[in-house]
């Protein structure tokens, strides 16, 4: 991994300038795919209209996971994603041609 240990931070550790997630991010790219996630996720619920408690019920990811990922304070994982996209019915991942 070319960045070496950096996931040891949150994601939102990595904002150069401004408050997450709208913030000016440093040159790490996993943390600008987090933020560009976070920012979907979020999207999508207001979409939606549904509370993150919603979601939780809806996708079975707990609603601690979804807070943490819309605040960038994790790494969300793959299948957490997964399980996210499945329920929105939404597309999460930035830059991704379907």
């Amino acid at each position: 991994m070319p960045q070496g240990d950096a996931r040891r931070l949150p994601p939102r550790a990595y904002c150069a300038n401004g408050v997450w997630p709208e913030a000016v991010m440093e040159e790490h790219y996993g943390a600008r795919v987090a933020q560009a996630m976070a920012a979907r996720l979020q999207s999508a619920i207001n979409e939606k209209g549904w509370s993150v408690a919603e979601l939780s019920r809806r996708s079975g990811v707990a609603r601690y996971t979804i807070s943490k990922a819309l605040t960038g304070e994790a790494w969300p994982d793959l299948l957490t994603i997964a399980n996210l996209e499945r329920a929105l019915e939404a597309d999460l991942w930035p830059g991704r041609v379907v």
